[in-house]
C-alpha cells in the first residue's frame, strides 16, 4: 500500500506543528467510510484508509471520492479544517508501504 499523485493527505499534526490526538483518530475517521463484508469483517474504503507517514498517523483520501461521495469528502474535508490539520497531496512513497500496512492491522 502506498499514496500517490492521486491522493490528499490529512497529516496528524496541526499547523502549528502539534500532534494530533486521540492516538487512533486516522483509523477512527477511515472507518466513518468502511463497509462490512459478508464475513463480517470490516473493510476499509478504496478511497480512504490510515496511513504512516514518516513516522505521522495519516488518512489517505483518493481525490476520486469528491466525484464518487461528494458529502463523504466535503466530511473529511471539513473534519481536516475543523481539527486545523495539515492537507498535502499524496505522492508515491513505496518505501513507506511497511508503515501503511502495519497501521491497518
Amino acid at each position: 500500500m502506498h499514496t500517490s499523485s492521486q491522493d490528499l493527505i490529512i497529516k496528524g499534526v496541526t499547523s502549528a506543528g502539534k500532534t494530533f490526538r486521540p492516538g487512533d483518530w486516522a483509523e477512527r475517521l477511515s472507518g466513518v467510510l468502511s463497509s462490512f463484508g459478508a464475513d463480517n469483517r470490516m473493510s476499509y474504503s478504496p478511497y480512504v484508509r490510515p496511513v504512516t507517514l514518516n513516522g505521522i498517523k495519516c488518512v489517505a483520501v483518493n481525490k476520486s471520492l469528491k466525484e464518487v461521495e461528494p458529502q463523504g469528502f466535503r466530511f473529511l474535508m471539513g473534519f481536516a479544517q475543523d481539527n486545523d490539520l495539515q492537507v498535502e497531496e499524496g505522492a508515491d512513497l513505496a518505501t513507506e508501504a511497511h508503515e501503511a500496512v502495519a497501521i491497518a492491522n
